[in-house]
């Protein structure tokens, strides 16, 4: 049975949320009705939580529980603002962060291209079901198979190295290589998989366009520049605006796995996430943990909305919002 929709004709700019609300449920009720699971599973586990974020401004004590924990204001904000670790996991944070993004958005693009540009179907396909596969391996087993390959004495790469008479690298005691290695890891599992809405969009895109261009004389790569990716423009910064909302999110899975307590890693592998893990599993401070990820989710919601400010005044068509 199809669901019969119909759109307030009053509904202005000016129009209040509830009162829009009000006027579909009582005009589209199936609608409503289908959308009602994803809310409740909002409301249960995105919203109620919520309410422990006051255990940030508390001393908090399991006996004493969240209400009868004792207030201490802003000091658990200011031990960790104060520390040498908000520095270092926070730079970690970002600069990860946005080595991820640009990385993983370029190798999208480049992937989703080469693959419009495949013309045998069976071997696009193939291709593509390559690609994504990492995206469903699990961190755990990935961790496992760097370890195979990284290790001092009989990793994979070191054997290689000592054979053509390279001093071999200890990648779990050098902290430097370790930013170029997990952008790696990450391209490697994320890009293929993030390349599917930019092939969509090449999919769905006027293909008179390109016949027109190349009846003018246009080759495969001027087609390219000066039609796909112009074209992509608009789904790539809407893509970056919502990956930037997330700047402020270590991939816990990937790094935890990857560098587990190796301290000597920390210095360029210690982001955010792992460091309230470490709080919470080290020294059950709660309190102060807490404080650390309200900080994060603030920040980030805060990079998102400028972020979406100034698209909207360079380029309004790009905009989230």
């Amino acid at each position: 049975m199809k669901a019969k929709t119909k759109t307030n004709p009053r509904s202005k700019k000016g129009d209040g949320i509830i009162k829009n609300l009000l006027y579909d449920i009582r005009y589209n009720p199936y609608l409503c009705l289908l959308a009602l699971p994803a809310v409740i599973w909002f409301c249960v586990f995105s919203y109620a939580p919520l309410v422990y974020l006051i255990a940030s401004f508390k001393k908090y004590s399991a006996v004493k529980g969240l209400w009868g924990s004792d207030w201490v204001g802003f000091k658990n904000f200011k031990a960790f603002f104060g520390s040498k670790n908000f520095y270092t996991v926070t730079f970690n944070t970002l600069y990860l962060n946005a080595l991820f993004i640009i990385s993983s958005m370029l190798v999208s693009i480049l992937i989703a291209i080469a693959l419009s540009e495949v013309s045998r179907k069976w071997f696009k396909k193939i291709t593509q079901s390559v690609v994504i596969l990492p995206h469903f391996i699990s961190w755990t087993v990935v961790a496992l198979l760097c370890e195979a390959l990284l290790k001092t004495n009989n990793g994979f790469i070191n054997n290689i190295l000592a054979t053509l008479g390279f001093e071999r690298i200890n990648f779990y005691q050098n902290a430097d290589v370790w930013p170029a290695l997990l952008t790696f890891l990450k391209v490697w599992q994320g890009a293929g998989y993030g390349s599917i809405v930019y092939l969509a969009t090449i999919t769905g895109l006027d293909q008179e366009m390109y016949e027109a261009a190349r009846v003018d004389g246009a080759t495969r790569g001027k087609c390219i520049r000066y039609l796909t990716l112009p074209l992509l423009k608009s789904t790539a910064v809407m893509l970056f605006i919502m990956s930037i909302g997330k700047i402020f999110n270590g991939d816990f899975g990937m790094i935890y796995n990857l560098v587990l307590n190796n301290t000597m890693l920390y210095r360029t592998t210690d982001v955010i996430d792992t460091y309230v893990y470490r709080m919470l599993v080290e020294s059950s401070n709660i309190g102060q943990s807490s404080a650390v990820s309200l900080y994060q989710s603030i920040m980030g919601l805060v990079i998102v909305l400028g972020t979406n400010a100034l698209t909207k005044k360079l380029d309004p068509d790009s905009a989230l919002f």
